[in-house]
């Protein structure tokens, strides 16, 4: 049976007033009643149940206040914390979400726009990191409705909310060479990703200014699976059995490397250590807790929705925004001394206030077009230049002062 819902007829005619009273009154319209008139409108209202007609409303202001949303797989944790984030910030402006995703391997990406648009969304929000490299993306994305990103889109022109993946390289490697290490490991990302690049230039480059080249030997490639971690963690100590450290580029593959330790009688910290990334909700419960970098996936979605209904709003907006990361010391580097909950941050010290962030990469000064976030030029030496004064490459871009702060092959989302 169908649902039958209220109509404003029916608020009206329970309230005694015109049609168009009612209308005007439930629309948020103060001024064309009596205060007495409106409060007896809207105890109607709520006496009968009614809810606004999004739809008919929409008819009105050309706007169907629905953005969408394309993602990959939606089970993976850290791609799903993206887009709740998004829908709950779209909720609170008022605007529905509707969400598609790609296929499994990443394609049909055309197919999602064309269904969104066929539903009149005001705006898209691409969070489908697979498709990064394909340029008929950013085709799509600069067409008819606003757009922005999570990852990296080819040609440009749509604003990408991200983190600074430099910045988490650079945190672990100089976290390991805090503690001591010299012959530090890394367990990569596929070459193909973005963030797997930004990651690597900035923890080679920390180690390279400390004097502790990275030689290819300690640098294995891996899925962002655990399997693959243990893997890779394998190969490493058969390559290289002297290796006292190793950073991980997501907490999955780290997992594995604890794993592969533990399965060839190496203790952790004590013959090597283990940094990860992403710091997943079970980092501070692995054995023995993990180390790692805290990226902000559900901060960055719901930035990234401010952003696109910033634009769906003509309001001015920032083209780019890196979100602060910052590392999280626990006992897989720091040994039994470190705490379960231990979750004091090293690097700059912030909060994440969408507001001054927006408005931060909004205002601050545009330095060359065109610049992707691989082009970012390197911080100072560690303890050494002020972090905060590296010029970044990019229109109207900032890397946010801040805390500096399972997947399925290949399924690494943010760029």
């Amino acid at each position: 049976m169908a649902q039958t819902y209220v109509s404003l007829k029916d608020v009206a005619a329970r309230a005694g007033v015109s049609f168009q009273t009612a209308s005007k009154v439930l629309n948020g319209n103060r001024k064309v009643v009596s205060e007495a008139t409106r409060e007896r409108i809207l105890a109607a209202a709520e006496e009968l149940g009614y809810l606004r007609n999004a739809l008919a409303h929409g008819l009105v202001t050309s706007s169907t206040y629905t953005v969408g949303v394309i993602g990959d797989d939606l089970g993976d944790w850290v791609l799903a914390q993206f887009v709740v984030g998004a829908e709950q910030a779209a909720r609170r402006r008022g605007h529905s979400v509707l969400i598609s995703t790609t296929h499994r391997d990443g394609t049909d990406f055309e197919g999602c726009v064309r269904q969104l648009l066929e539903r009149r969304v005001d705006g898209i929000l691409a969070a489908a990191p697979r498709s990064e490299n394909d340029p008929g993306i950013g085709d799509l994305l600069r067409g008819r409705v606003p757009a922005v990103s999570i990852h990296h889109v080819p040609g440009g022109s749509v604003p990408v909310v991200g983190s600074d993946h430099a910045e988490t390289g650079r945190l672990a490697a100089e976290h390991l060479l805090g503690l001591g290490h010299r012959r530090i490991a890394t367990i990569v990302g596929p070459e193909e990703r973005r963030v797997t690049r930004s990651r690597l230039r900035g923890f080679r480059a920390a180690l390279d200014e400390a004097g502790a080249a990275l030689p290819d030997s300690r640098l294995v490639r891996a899925d962002w699976t655990a399997a693959g971690g243990f893997t890779a963690m394998g190969d490493l100590i058969a390559r290289d059995p002297t290796v006292t450290a190793v950073f991980a580029q997501n907490d999955d593959m780290a997992t594995g490397a604890l794993a592969a330790l533990w399965h060839v009688g190496r203790r952790v910290p004590d013959d090597c250590a283990v940094v990860g990334c992403d710091d997943l909700p079970q980092a501070p419960f692995l054995v023995p807790p993990l180390t790692s970098v805290h990226i902000p996936f559900r901060e960055t979605g719901e930035m990234a929705m401010a952003l696109l209904l910033d634009r769906i709003d003509d309001n001015e907006h920032a083209d780019r925004v890196l979100m602060p990361v910052r590392l999280i010391p626990r006992a897989s580097t720091l040994g039994r001394a470190a705490t379960l909950d231990r979750t004091t941050p090293i690097g700059r010290s912030s909060t994440l206030d969408q507001a001054t962030i927006l408005d931060q990469a909004t205002t601050d000064s545009a330095d060359p077009a065109g610049a992707s976030p691989e082009n970012e030029k390197e911080r100072g030496s560690p303890g050494g230049k002020d972090h905060a004064s590296r010029k970044r490459s990019g229109t109207r871009a900032r890397t946010v002062p801040g805390p500096r702060a399972g997947r399925k092959p290949g399924a690494h989302p943010q760029e």
